[in-house]
């Protein structure tokens, strides 16, 4: 079953297709017909990866090319966790299957970003993951660590964005973070601190918090 809406079911109104269409210097039609997708153009990475790149130039505001190399700073972490847990193969069942998933979503995510920041972007730091990810019961309880910093990374960063083309960007990969989340904690068994929807508002960190969290744990080592 296809999981994502497309535009026309999403944008009524056809805001959203005029928004995106003005950022990408497009004319409706024209977004619409290069996007298309079956009977509907779906509107996911595929549409925003061609929108991201031609933003995130000379024009794009320095500020906000920092708030994407942040975010792509985390994303590497995030895409290396996962693709050396798949890698080590320790454990199986879901917490394998979460693994492989996310992995490719982060490392979709990673893309993403360095194809948009392009020269500009940062250079991918060395990990350590200290044996996280070759057991079953530390491998989750670091991946909900990471993916609910994830969460309240680009929480605290939306509302600094100033383009509309990365905020749309952002916002794209928040939602998909949140569900990881949910996701881990539900494979932890839902109860004891891991609902997965334990409160009606998910609360923003700054930068500075974030690096000094992922500073902690010692898993970036160069």
């Amino acid at each position: 079953m296809q999981d994502l809406f497309t535009i026309e079911e999403l944008d009524r109104d056809g805001a959203i297709q005029e928004q995106v269409a003005e950022i990408a210097g497009d004319s409706r039609a024209n977004f619409l017909r290069k996007a298309a997708i079956g009977g509907g153009a779906l509107l996911g990475g595929s549409a925003l990866a061609g929108v991201l790149p031609a933003i995130a130039g000379a024009a794009t505001p320095k500020s906000d090319v920092a708030i994407l190399n942040f975010a792509l700073t985390l994303e590497e972490l995030e895409a290396a966790f996962y693709t050396e847990a798949t890698r080590k193969n320790r454990f199986q069942g879901k917490p394998r299957q979460f693994a492989q998933v996310v992995g490719a979503h982060e490392r979709a995510h990673v893309a993403f970003l360095r194809k948009a920041l392009g020269g500009a972007a940062v250079k991918k730091p060395r990990f350590d993951f200290k044996g996280t990810t070759e057991n079953s019961s530390k491998f989750l309880a670091t991946a909900k660590v990471l993916e609910e910093t994830g969460v309240s990374a680009y929480l605290g960063q939306t509302p600094l964005i100033k383009s509309k083309g990365v905020l749309a960007a952002a916002g794209s990969i928040l939602t998909v973070e949140a569900r990881h989340a949910a996701w881990v904690r539900d494979i932890l068994g839902g109860t004891g601190g891991n609902n997965p929807a334990p409160r009606a508002f998910d609360a923003p960190r700054s930068k500075a918090k974030i690096l000094a969290a992922v500073k902690g744990t010692g898993f970036i080592v160069g």
